[in-house]
């Protein structure tokens, strides 16, 4: 392959070339959220459609020209952390790392996504087949379109693009396409342990064509509440002598010092972030009881925390915010007897740290300036949520962002995760254009 100096006219032939590669865009994207790659959250994440899935890109990738490593890492590989859950596999569920090799003296820029999407049901809902992806007034509609099949699809066309076109750019361009983002993050994770690392990063999650340079992190936890069994239909007596206790009521003194805490973290200046909204305790699923005419022995409530970069303990965890909750739980539950002599249970598994890209960083303007001329005008955002370029960030030293596609609807409610899940197919093809834009401008020669 010829070196390359990208000019403008060149860049102008970048663009022209993807406008003409509009369709196998669409077609890539459809080919993709055809293989069920539904995440289940659990430790045995086998059976799914990932091994063809990556086994499919990698072949359209080498056929580009690139190095391709497809491989299935062992648990071992992966540090112990709250962000490896015990009993973690990966059988079925390769990853891959494709590389575009550079000319020498140039930045590294790596391109990253998940492949995993969240549970279609109900399906019967959708407008059309989840994992058949249609296209209907200019909106690509299929569970992963948005979030984030369709950004994999633009970054695997803006690097075949580049190549096709003979542009070899000053410095490695790098493509990985991970499993576990939707649970734990665990295949970006694996996929550093096998060595990845960058000068920098771009991920493409939906954001509407803007620049998400903060996230929040994430915690997530059980609040586990005992009880004591009887005749719901008789009076309970007294629990001292042996008489029922209601493990749902029981559930409330916890779930009120929650929601004060939360409303605490909201008020606290020290909580104020310029990008990201104020940390969070919010109660999702809760389980108790037995049978409708028993008192329940027990009740379970899921908790979704997020937290600040500033709420993060040294190694940017979440210890100080679990400890925070806890003794929250425990101060609201010392004045009743039965928590007193029975206090509720904490356990703790998911646990995702934010992260931060100074907003001058290089990444981070050259994104502007793609999207710039694209005729956009792109924000920068902060992520209420998390994705693995938080794990890039803070493990990798590659400063990791997110700029891509469609993430709301008009109204303004999200696409992702929703039942007719879309995204606009001219943001798919901006997309592209502002990642090749991008890698053209942050791979240029590195200071002497």
């Amino acid at each position: 392959m010829a070196d390359v100096r990208m000019t403008a006219p060149d860049t102008e032939k970048v663009l022209a070339e993807l406008d003409r590669r509009r369709d196998d865009l669409v077609a890539l994207t459809a080919e993709l959220v055809a293989f069920d790659t539904t995440v289940r959250g659990s430790a045995d994440e086998r059976h799914r459609a990932e091994h063809d899935l990556q086994a499919h890109l990698a072949g359209r990738l080498r056929a580009a020209g690139a190095t391709v490593d497809v491989f299935t890492p062992k648990p071992s590989d992966l540090p112990r952390s709250p962000q490896t859950p015990e009993g973690l596999g990966f059988d079925g569920r390769p990853q891959l790392i494709a590389r575009f090799p550079g000319t020498g003296g140039g930045r590294s820029l790596l391109f990253n996504g998940h492949i995993d999407v969240v549970s279609a049901e109900p399906k019967g809902a959708w407008s059309s087949d989840p994992f058949r992806a249609e296209v209907r007034e200019g909106r690509l509609y299929g569970r992963g379109t948005c979030d984030m099949k369709g950004g994999i699809a633009a970054m695997v066309i803006a690097a075949e693009t580049l190549a096709a076109l003979g542009i070899r750019l000053p410095g490695d361009l790098l493509i990985n396409t991970a499993t576990d983002e939707e649970w734990n993050g665990a295949g970006t994770l694996a996929s550093l342990a096998y060595g990845v690392k960058a000068d920098a990063a771009v991920v493409p999650e939906p954001t509407d064509l803007d620049v998400v340079t903060a996230q929040r992190g994430i915690l997530g936890g059980t609040l586990t509440v005992e009880g004591r069994p009887g005749h719901a239909e008789y009076p309970p007596g007294d629990w001292r002598t042996g008489g029922a206790v209601n493990a749902i009521e029981k559930t409330l003194p916890a779930l009120t010092a929650l929601q004060s805490l939360r409303e605490r973290w909201a008020a606290d200046p020290a909580h104020t972030h310029p990008l990201l909204p104020p940390p969070s305790i919010v109660p999702t699923t809760i389980k108790g009881g037995e049978w409708w005419v028993t008192y329940p022995a027990s009740c379970e409530v899921c908790l979704d925390v997020t937290y600040l970069p500033v709420q993060a303990d040294a190694g940017g965890w979440a210890s100080r915010v679990r400890a925070e909750i806890e003794a929250a739980v425990r101060d609201a539950c010392a004045a009743d007897g039965w928590l007193g002599a029975h206090p509720p249970r904490l356990t703790w598994d998911t646990e995702l740290p934010p992260a931060e890209v100074d907003r001058t960083h290089r990444v981070v303007t050259a994104l502007e300036s793609a999207a710039g001329a694209l005729g956009r005008s792109p924000r920068i955002l902060g992520e209420p949520s998390w994705t693995d370029a938080a794990t890039l960030t803070r493990l990798a030293d590659t400063p990791a962002v997110c700029l891509g596609p469609t993430a709301t609807r008009p109204d303004g409610s999200p696409t992702l995760h929703t039942i007719d899940e879309y995204i606009e197919v001219d943001d798919l093809l901006a997309t592209a254009k502002a990642l090749a834009l991008a890698a053209i401008e942050l791979t240029e020669g590195l200071p002497s």
